[in-house]
Parts: structure tokens; C-alpha cells; sequence
């Protein structure tokens, strides 16, 4: 019988847009994502007031065994939407700090956690730290693994390595596992053994769901990896599969491999350049959104002309040829619709005159109200988080 142990956060999570209302964290995600893929999985997690009872019905519902350690806080996370940074409830600052979780068995799959962190001894062991700040080595509290993976992305490997340079700290962490998969993002991950180094691609989908796509990576790869020996680099393709999966339909446990394998994706290629933030901005939310789409479109990797910040407030003489003309300019176009500002259509307009791709926002504009816009080419999103991914992705 295959089996894998799980250590990692159990966390209620929250998202204004879209609903999002589950209790998941690490461990709970990974096990309810490789469920259909591994025979009995064991998930050990503090729980604090509250947790284990309602954790149980979702232990229940995948079929894997939970075994709860007594933690004095029940933690949650909220998001605004998927590329927001989460607001933690109690902060970090106030999360007590619990002994060590002590698993022992053949195969464990260990996340890093907020309120403590896990002891392993294992066969063989997939290390995801998800500390950003100060990752804590593997061996730092004792953990011994025959076969260790470590999973991370760049910034976690050079932290846990201590240098400045990638390939350096690739170098380094290699001295004490078998294997490094450094997670890239839209580039993929980059999977390194002591005689290789390959990148796997990350895939295209419809719909974008980010929260939890980590979660949902580490597991299949421990599941291929770790628990039915794939190869590393097959492993990894299997797990940014299963993200893609996991992404555009926001539901677990993750296709069967078959399933996985049969259906066709096409790479993430990302397309760099600069985006015009065409937007309202004459109230505190029309404003906040276009903070967010900046932030969001600078993290993933585009340049941003936004009137409200490069232009400012003037007079329409003022004003007008500095927009038309960074339009111009521009690669490419994210417009908000909602509300129907005359300056934003205009703007989309001018836009697909100049041939440029539009990419807009329109989450209460009527289909009549769309006829033009959609009639000209321009692709039209409900959700704020495909819009932006798919602009960057070009599709």
C-alpha cells in the first residue's frame, strides 16, 4: 500500500473575489489534492481552538487520516483576490510558537508553518519551507532524511543557502539533497539533480485561481517523486500539470496522471512590455483597484504607464495628449470598464485604432453595453486575476 505523511499549516482561508470560504493550509490542501493519488495519507497539523473539529469533515471527505497537535490559536488568512497579499489573523508577531510536530515514517512531505515546525525522520522527504523571510534549513531542528527534495522558490533557495547567487545556492543545497526544484512562476520550475538540471513549463488555463498553487505542486511532486519513484523531472511536469488542473477549476483532489497527461495545455510564454492602465479613478475603490492592477502587473513582470500616477490631475489640454500619447506608446492595454467612464472608452477606442490588445475588467457592464468593445477585438474578463494573467500571457 503506498502511503505519505504530510506536516504542514491548517489554516481557514477567505476570499472576497472570487468566494472563497475553506479551512485548507498546506497540509490540507496537499493531501486533498493527491488523494486519488497516493493510498493512505496522514496529515499532522496544529490545530488550535475549533480547527480539528471542522478539519475533520474535510479528512472525511478525502479519505486521509488526521492527527491533530493542540496549538492555542486558530490562524486565518483573507485575501482580497488571488494575487493579494493575505491579511493573517492573529499576526505573525502574535502567533505563539509551539514545540515540534515529531513525524516518523517511510515517506513525509514537510511544509514550513506559523506556529511551530515538524522534527522528521524519514526515508524519503519533500521539503517545501514557505518562509519567504528566514527559511529554516531542513536539518535545523534534527530532521534526517536518506532522500531529500528540497522545493522552493528562488528567493527561499538563496535564503536557505545564504548567498546572492542562484546557481550557487543550487550548488550548495545540492550537498545535502538529492534534488532542488526551484519554482518560477510563470517560468516554471527548474529542476536540479547532481548530473542535470531541467525546466518544466507551467501551463495555460481559462480561469486563474493562484491561492494554494504551491501547496498543490510540492504534493504531486512527493506523491510521483517521493512516494512512486518517477524520475525528478517527470515528477515536476506531473505537479505544474496539476496545478493547471488545480488553477482553472478551483476543486480537488487533482486528475488522475492519465487524465493529466492527456489534456492539452499549452506553456506559459510571457510576453514583457508595457501595459496603459486605463481606469476611473474618481473614488476610493475606483483608485484601489488601480493600485492593485499596478502592484499586480509590476509582480508579474510588466512595466506600467498609469495616468493617475504618471500623469496626474489637469487640464483636459494637459492631460489628453500625454495619455494618447503613452497609448501610443504602450504594448498593450488592461482597461476597467465598470462604471462606463466615457475617458476609459475613449481610451479603449483609441486603442484598437492604434492595434493595440486590449485586455478589460468588466464585472457589472451589461452584454449590450460590451457589443463595441468585444466587436473590436478586445478580450473582456469577469475576474480581475485571469485578466491579468492572461494579458501577460498574451492569449
Amino acid at each position: 500500500m503506498t502511503a505519505l505523511d504530510i506536516v504542514g499549516g491548517i489554516y481557514a482561508e477567505r476570499a472576497i473575489w472570487p468566494d472563497w470560504d475553506q479551512i485548507y493550509g498546506s497540509a490540507g490542501r496537499a493531501a486533498a489534492a493527491v488523494s486519488g493519488h497516493v493510498e493512505r495519507i496522514t496529515v499532522h497539523a496544529y490545530a488550535g481552538p475549533g480547527v480539528a473539529e471542522r478539519f475533520q469533515s474535510v479528512a472525511r471527505a478525502y479519505s486521509f487520516a488526521f492527527s491533530p497537535v493542540a496549538a492555542e490559536q486558530a490562524i486565518s488568512f483573507t485575501y482580497t483576490h488571488g494575487l493579494a497579499t493575505p491579511t493573517i489573523s492573529p499576526s505573525r508577531v502574535a502567533i505563539r510558537t509551539h514545540p515540534s510536530i515529531e513525524v516518523r515514517a517511510n515517506r513525509v512531505l514537510r511544509f514550513g508553518m506559523l506556529e511551530g515546525d515538524a522534527r522528521v525522520e524519514a526515508q524519503t522527504c519533500v521539503y517545501d519551507p514557505q518562509d519567504q523571510i528566514a527559511p529554516a534549513p531542513f536539518e535545523a531542528n534534527g530532521s534526517q532524511a536518506k532522500s531529500l527534495a528540497i522545493v522552493a522558490n528562488q528567493s527561499e533557495v538563496l535564503a536557505l543557502a545564504g548567498v546572492d547567487d542562484p546557481a550557487e545556492a543550487v550548488r550548495q543545497l545540492l550537498a545535502k539533497a538529492e534534488v532542488v526544484v526551484v519554482k518560477a512562476g510563470p517560468l516554471g520550475a527548474f529542476v536540479h539533480t547532481a548530473t542535470a538540471s531541467h525546466n518544466v513549463p507551467a501551463y495555460q488555463t481559462q480561469f486563474v485561481w493562484p491561492v494554494g498553487s504551491g501547496d498543490v505542486f510540492a504534493a504531486m511532486f512527493a506523491a510521483q517523486w517521493a512516494v512512486h519513484g518517477q524520475p525528478a523531472q517527470q515528477a515536476a511536469d506531473l505537479a505544474s500539470r496539476a496545478v493547471a488542473a488545480y488553477v482553472e477549476s478551483m476543486a480537488l483532489p487533482v486528475p488522475s496522471v492519465e487524465v493529466l497527461r492527456g489534456t492539452e495545455r499549452a506553456p506559459v510564454r510571457t510576453v514583457a512590455g508595457t501595459v496603459y492602465l486605463a481606469s476611473p479613478f474618481f473614488s476610493m475603490g475606483e483608485r484601489w483597484l488601480v493600485e492593485e492592477a499596478r502592484r499586480a502587473l509590476y509582480a508579474l513582470g510588466m512595466q506600467v504607464f498609469s495616468p493617475l500616477h504618471d500623469v496626474g490631475p489637469g487640464s483636459a489640454k494637459h492631460v489628453a495628449p500625454l495619455d494618447l500619447e503613452a497609448i501610443e506608446n504602450c504594448d498593450v492595454v488592461f482597461a476597467v470598464l465598470d462604471g462606463l467612464d466615457s475617458g476609459t472608452l475613449f481610451e479603449v477606442g483609441y486603442a484598437r485604432k492604434a492595434e493595440k490588445p486590449v485586455y478589460a475588467l468588466a464585472q457589472t457592464v451589461s452584454e449590450e453595453d460590451l457589443k463595441m468593445v468585444e466587436g473590436s477585438g478586445c478580450r473582456v474578463y469577469a475576474d480581475f486575476v485571469t485578466a491579468l494573467h492572461h494579458l501577460v500571457w498574451r492569449i
